[in-house]
């Protein structure tokens, strides 16, 4: 789609993206799956390497990367070499019209580069200048380089999963890096309204430890107020049972049914009202006790459970007590009701279309839109350099040609 003619909430609302991998570009892409015109800056002698991710999608310019489309759909796409003088110049004039830049670099790297907060802001004060890393931008780790893995090694996460008497075991997915992406979208947004509202803008500061540490739930108070060091609890949960993860015919599922309330719908569901009013379990306290458990409760969910498939228990339990089968992702993709909600897209990537994660935000107001592309290297460098900022031909040729562009 050209330049400003983007729809949605945020249409008209111009972002510069200047990141790589996951935390950032997946900060930039929800921005621009509702509506904001976003350009990602990229060298043109050292792309995001998530270009060489697999899984590989033939198309007719060869074989591109479903992982990197996944997170920079809707963007349109420029290179430049930002250590040039010429790429400098050409970056900020484009920072003097966005209202947004995000970048994840290593704090400090952007103001090597002479374009630090300090220096967009004097020819856009008005820019919202949200920075993604590894352990924030102030504090005596602010400069160590970071991963995903980082943030959960450092922000507690991984020393609280796995099972008690086993290593602690990495969170299955890049929870630092989606984390600090959706918190760094919110406070872009939060910093976007006051700069509407003032003209001012100001630094956003994202870090992934940060984030993690603020998915701990209750350890950090476990901790202060009691002084218990939350460790690896399995599928169990600290404070509640049953609440975890039991066998079934054909798999697993999750059950929740904790509360006295959903513990009596339980056992008449399963044909044992009686059970409710068993004085050994017939409250919350009771049922976590843990020989109470191991000997009573856990046994006869077993029982009831064994006896069918995960469809059959959603079906008979999934609307009346918190009971979901524990889907692999090939499940979660056929789920109706994931398709009911939008949440597998078709994205282009050449001529094929290629189903990807939609976004979770559902706006009443908002008409669903067709996914864009993500942009190839440099696609879009003649449109965002000519029509955006007013190059002539000559120009965008000489920055072509001196390798910055």
């Amino acid at each position: 789609m050209p330049i400003n003619e983007r729809k949605g909430p945020l249409a008209g609302v111009m972002v510069l993206d200047v990141t790589r991998v996951v935390a950032g570009p997946y900060c930039a892409m929800m921005l621009a799956d509702l509506g904001a015109t976003v350009i990602k800056v990229e060298n043109p002698n050292d792309p995001d390497y998530t270009r060489t991710f697999p899984p590989m999608v033939e198309t007719d310019a060869g074989p591109e990367s479903a992982f990197y489309a996944q997170y920079n759909r809707n963007k349109q796409g420029v290179s430049l070499d930002l250590r040039s003088a010429a790429g400098k110049a050409a970056f900020l004039a484009l920072v003097q019209r966005v209202d947004i830049l995000v970048e994840n670099f290593r704090p400090g790297v952007m103001d090597k580069l002479g374009l630090g907060y300090e220096t967009l802001a004097a020819v856009n004060p008005r820019l919202v200048y949200t920075a993604i890393s590894g352990y924030g931008r102030t504090g005596p780790n602010a400069n160590r380089p970071g991963y995903d893995n980082s943030g959960q090694a450092s922000g507690g996460l991984w020393s609280m999963n796995g099972y008690a008497d086993q290593p602690p075991v990495r969170v299955g997915t890049i929870i630092g890096d989606l984390s600090a992406s959706l918190y760094a979208a919110v406070g872009t947004l939060a910093a976007l309204r006051e700069a509407e509202r003032t003209g001012q803008g100001q630094v956003v500061d994202v870090s992934q430890q940060d984030s993690v540490l603020s998915l701990t739930e209750s350890a950090v108070v476990r901790y202060t107020v009691d002084k218990e060091v939350a460790g690896p609890l399995g599928n169990d949960h600290p404070f509640v049972r049953p609440y975890g993860q039991f066998p079934c015919a054909d798999g697993y599922i999750f059950f929740g049914g904790y509360t006295d309330k959903f513990w009596a719908i339980t056992c008449a569901l399963f044909g044992e009202p009686e059970m409710a009013k068993d004085p050994r379990i017939d409250t919350m306290d009771k049922r976590f006790e843990a020989e109470t458990y191991k000997t009573i409760v856990e046994p006869l969910l077993h029982r009831w459970f064994a006896r069918h498939t995960k469809a059959e228990l959603e079906e008979m339990a999934g609307d009346a007590v918190p009971l979901s089968a524990i889907k692999s992702i090939d499940e979660v993709v056929a789920d109706p009701h994931i398709a009911a909600r939008g949440m597998i897209v078709d994205v282009p990537m050449g001529d094929t279309p290629v189903a990807m994660l939609g976004l979770p935000i559902k706006l009443s107001g908002a008409a669903v839109q067709p996914h864009g592309a993500a942009p190839r290297l440099g696609q879009h460098n003649d449109a965002v350099f000519r029509d955006l900022l007013g190059m002539a031909a000559a120009d965008i040729e000489a920055l072509r040609k001196g390798g910055q562009g």
